[in-house]
């Protein structure tokens, strides 16, 4: 049998516990991962234009510039804390305010923020149903990010058991040791940023087929996290 289809299957028995879901229920989860997806690189999930142009809002003299400051997580953090958290201090720093404060609130009511004069998000940038999924992901899809990751930001979980998981789970497509993926980064490499790797964890990379293990509990995404960290930097 194939790495890939023993990965699927693994996969498959992880979630068996989803089928009793109701089908709405099932259907939020899925829309809130791509929600996340579009917070984490809205272009290359929906396939639209990169911006050439900074975003507005974003800081002058900022250094991830032109699409990148189109990002949500480039202002408010993959801890969703902005200022208040990870990208307080370092090259990410912009000084803004995070989106935890949006959790809870009408996705409506969200929507409307992302078209306003300081998000200026467009129709031909995020869809009705970009926004809906997005709206959504801020409102109900955002986790404590707090209680996964330490002071450094590096995740905490039980790297014995991420191993297991990683192993049945993601090697399929990304190799036991991390590099296989030739367009992407060895994820040792990218591994410390805790926050990161359990946000693309949970709600998948942008544009890919990569599973999204939101249906899981979070604990696992943190401990496949923290077994990455001793995957090789290169």
């Amino acid at each position: 049998m194939k790495t890939h289809t023993l990965a699927s299957a693994a996969l498959a028995a992880l979630l068996g516990l989803a089928g009793s879901l109701p089908a709405q229920a099932a259907e939020t989860e899925s829309a809130m991962a791509r929600g996340g997806r579009l917070y984490d690189k809205y272009f290359g999930e929906n396939k639209t234009a990169k911006p050439d142009t900074d975003h507005a809002a974003y800081p002058k003299g900022g250094k991830y510039v032109k699409d990148a400051s189109w990002r949500c997580k480039e202002c408010h953090g993959w801890d969703y804390r902005g200022k208040d958290g990870a990208y307080g201090k370092g090259g990410h720093a912009t000084g803004i305010v995070g989106v935890r404060g949006a959790a809870g609130k009408d996705p409506a009511a969200i929507v409307a923020i992302m078209k306003d004069a300081t998000h200026g998000y467009t129709d031909k940038q995020l869809s009705a149903k970009d926004m809906t999924d997005l709206s959504l992901f801020i409102s109900k899809g955002q986790i404590d990010v707090a209680k996964y990751v330490d002071g450094s930001n590096k995740a905490k979980g039980n790297a014995a058991k991420g191993e297991g998981y990683f192993n049945t789970i993601c090697a399929g497509c990304h190799g036991l040791d991390g590099k296989k993926v030739k367009d992407g980064p060895a994820l040792g490499s990218v591994a410390d940023n805790g926050a990161e790797m359990i946000h693309k964890i949970l709600n998948g990379q942008p544009g890919e087929g990569m599973p999204a293990l939101r249906m899981l509990d979070t604990q696992v995404a943190a401990d496949i996290a923290t077994y990455m960290t001793s995957l090789p930097k290169q």
